[in-house]
């Protein structure tokens, strides 16, 4: 396992659990604790973890936002796969609006060259969209949220509403069959349900660790989505709750 691969699992083992130690690691990886505090080294360098005596521990707290370094970084194969998946139920010709962070980014590499209208609502994946003149590329005004390059405010909603979208390829910060489908910024909840008011069609592109979870603003209930698309690491108790919700779901 190379260290890419071994950083990776980490950041992983870190979402889930919320800290681990250097000898649990190294008896994981099969690897000397010299090597596994390198690889943490580098992560603490990077702003993606906390050293802590003997281990490491999550760059953010659960109760807010992950920097978009870190997402980026975690659950990276199954963003993947969900963003294959997502775009096959896009159908050339359609018109689409399609949400950011590291999933968006995914589903946009995804998406790129193909015959599409594609408005999107981050300015990173514009740019990935924007490589191939086979796609056309749009951009509501509006507000850049620092850090995440989020396209939010009251003129962004605006422009969404002046259209009629075939589909809305969505992304959420948190699931939970009580909650629904949250964002831990308040613009990006309000961007969201408007996007989703402007489409006929909403598929959600969420991956299985952020189920059971509730971020702080509610952009709407699991119900009232068309399809959910995760991955294959959803338990079975959690597919269950997602269809006594009322929700259908898709498994990459």
């Amino acid at each position: 396992m190379n260290a890419e691969t071994r950083q990776q699992e980490i950041l992983e083992q870190l979402a889930k659990r919320g800290e681990t130690s250097i000898a649990e690691l190294s008896a994981r990886f099969d690897v000397s604790e010299m090597t596994v505090r390198r690889d943490v080294n580098q992560l603490a360098a990077a702003g993606l973890v906390v050293r802590t005596h003997g281990g490491a521990a999550p760059a953010a707290s659960g109760s807010f936002e992950p920097p978009f370094a870190l997402r980026s970084r975690t659950n990276s194969e199954a963003k993947r796969r969900i963003a294959v998946a997502i775009a096959r139920e896009v159908i050339d010709g359609q018109t689409v609006i399609l949400d950011g962070g590291s999933t968006g980014l995914a589903i946009a590499e995804e998406l790129l060259g193909r015959n599409l209208t594609i408005c999107a609502l981050n300015l990173r994946v514009a740019e990935v969209l924007s490589a191939d003149a086979a796609t056309r590329v749009m951009i509501p005004g509006g507000l850049i949220r620092p850090g995440e390059s989020s396209v939010v405010g009251s003129e962004a909603e605006a422009s969404l509403r002046a259209y009629r979208f075939d589909a809305y390829i969505m992304t959420a910060s948190a699931a939970d069959a009580s909650a629904g489908f949250t964002e831990w910024n308040i613009e990006d909840a309000a961007i969201k349900r408007t996007a989703r008011a402007a489409s006929r069609r909403t598929l959600v592109a969420i991956d299985s660790s952020k189920f059971g979870r509730e971020a702080f603003a509610r952009i709407c209930g699991l119900d009232e989505v068309d399809v959910m698309v995760t991955d294959a690491s959803l338990t079975d108790q959690q597919r269950q709750e997602l269809s006594v919700a009322g929700a259908e779901i898709l498994i990459a």
